[in-house]
């Protein structure tokens, strides 16, 4: 199976951090180069680099970089902090840098994500019956947490122990994140798949198509609440309604014991633009999944289900 290499989607190097730009996937492998904490900052803005741990471990070279440089670290922490502000591993992987802004410490925080993956993609994958047939929102490969990914490192875990039969991947208006990217990437390690509109789920839902619904998360609430793309809280309830479990799989570093419940995360909104160039539009990138739908949460440390304690 092709392997999608952390250093090819960020890495660090002498004076600049250099990011694979998400945005031209698939039709174009462009490599983004950056020389500054507030471009860094900016790459994240504009998703160039997305994707929760993915945005974290960004963070983290860019303050790096900025200690390399000399740049005023206050300044740095300030700007790439408030690049994005829904996904906590951000503000968490920027608060690891503080203590030792070194591109070892980096390089270790990106290294650790990686690793999480796989351990809680392993645990993930005992979730699996045989020949299951799942449904995927939004990107949570390697694309998003730096290499191997959250719930497409279930999906991949899954496939490789012969349980995983097929993916249905929601296109993910309106950016497209699952046409684009997790197909992408679904396709270059050979499991089986096909892009849906996101408004096809309930009808394959309810003609007993899908057997589960895996997705990952930009932010975890103490009590399980769950941010996650926009569009995941529908599939929650339609997954309630058919009886199908829907799983959060991601990584210790997403969940965030001060914020009690859902209520509490901040949700991003994006420009309006995005979704339409002629017509107002409102478009939060976020939404919340309460826990009481949630089948179970899988993170590095293993399977937990309700009610939730981290």
């Amino acid at each position: 199976m092709a392997d999608l290499a952390p250093e090819r989607i960020a890495r660090l190097e002498d004076d600049r951090v250099v990011f694979l730009d998400q945005r031209r996937l698939p039709d174009e492998e462009v490599e983004l180069e950056c020389r500054s904490a507030a471009e860094v900052a900016a790459a994240i803005q504009t998703l160039a680099v997305r994707g929760a741990p993915a945005i974290g471990v960004a963070a983290a070279y860019g303050y790096a970089l900025a200690a390399q440089l000399g740049e005023d670290l206050d300044a740095a922490y300030r700007v790439l902090a408030e690049s994005r502000p829904t996904a906590v591993n951000l503000v968490w992987a920027l608060d690891e840098m503080r203590l030792d802004p070194t591109p070892e410490r980096a390089r270790r925080i990106h290294a650790d994500e990686v690793d999480r993956c796989k351990r809680m993609a392993a645990h993930a994958a005992a979730l699996f019956a045989p020949r299951t047939r799942a449904l995927t929102h939004c990107n949570a490969g390697g694309l998003a947490t730096g290499g191997y990914g959250s719930a497409l490192g279930a999906l991949r875990a899954a496939f490789e122990r012969d349980l995983l039969a097929h993916v249905w991947v929601d296109e993910t208006r309106p950016l497209l994140q699952g046409a684009r990217l997790t197909a992408w990437e679904l396709e270059a390690v050979g499991i089986p798949y096909a892009v849906i509109a996101d408004s096809a789920a309930a009808s394959l839902m309810a003609r007993g198509e899908v057997d589960c619904v895996v997705t990952g998360a930009d932010r975890i609430a103490a009590n399980g609440d769950t941010a996650n793309k926009i569009g995941t809280y529908s599939l929650a309830v339609l997954a309630r309604h058919h009886d199908i479990p829907l799983y959060v799989v991601a990584p210790t570093s997403t969940v965030d014991p001060p914020t009690p419940t859902g209520a509490a995360i901040q949700i991003e909104e994006r420009e309006g633009a995005e979704i339409s160039r002629r017509f107002a539009a409102r478009n939060p990138a976020f939404d919340v999944t309460p826990a009481e739908l949630i089948a179970a949460i899988v993170t590095e440390d293993g399977v937990h289900r309700a009610p939730y304690r981290f």
